[in-house]
């Protein structure tokens, strides 16, 4: 399989009715820069009566989703071996045998947990932006020690704790010890 920038899971939950078509513009924009890959999407649209509208899509052939599920049951046993790492394999391949991650047990499962009125988006994604940064990492013989993806509320969150440790550290007074020479 050719090399795979990291995947990102997103869940989305929206009212069901308050759809703008701005969503599947901006993945086609993304997708054609070649800045993402859809490897799988699952749409479910709940309305006030119960009734469902599901919507799948992926980026991948079936010869590549077979890849990717391959790839998959490999990463599910690198800790196996033998029969258990074919066993994950098999796993892999089976899981996507369809064309998709998601599959109709899951949407099922996704559908009874939504309220009423609500649709919920389920995507795979493929950051394709990342493939030619961590080729470089690895030619300058870098390792990855940590990779996460910080949300605004992280980040938010980590000003408090810093505030707070500052905080702890100032002298009684609040005076950070400094004296401005009058």
């Amino acid at each position: 399989m050719a090399e795979m920038g990291p995947v990102q899971m997103i869940v989305v939950e929206f009212d069901g009715y308050r759809f703008k078509g701005e969503i599947f513009p901006e993945l086609e924009r993304l997708k054609e820069s070649d800045v993402i890959r859809l490897i799988d999407l699952l749409v479910i649209r709940k309305d006030r009566s119960g009734a469902l509208a599901v919507l799948t899509a992926t980026d991948l052939g079936m010869k590549e989703m077979l890849e990717f599920g391959a790839t998959i049951g490999s990463l599910m046993g690198a800790e196996a071996t033998g029969d258990a790492y074919a066993a994950d394999v098999l796993a892999g391949l089976q899981r996507v045998s369809t064309g998709h991650v998601f599959d109709e047990a899951e949407a099922a499962k996704l559908a009874e947990d939504i309220p009423l009125g609500t649709a919920v988006a389920v995507a795979l994604v493929e950051h394709r932006w990342a493939i030619p940064l961590r080729a470089a990492i690895q030619r300058a013989d870098g390792d990855i020690l940590s990779d996460e993806w910080l949300s605004p509320e992280n980040l938010a969150e980590l000003g408090r704790i810093a505030a707070a440790s500052d905080q702890q550290r100032l002298p009684p007074g609040g005076s950070n010890g400094h004296q401005n020479g009058n």
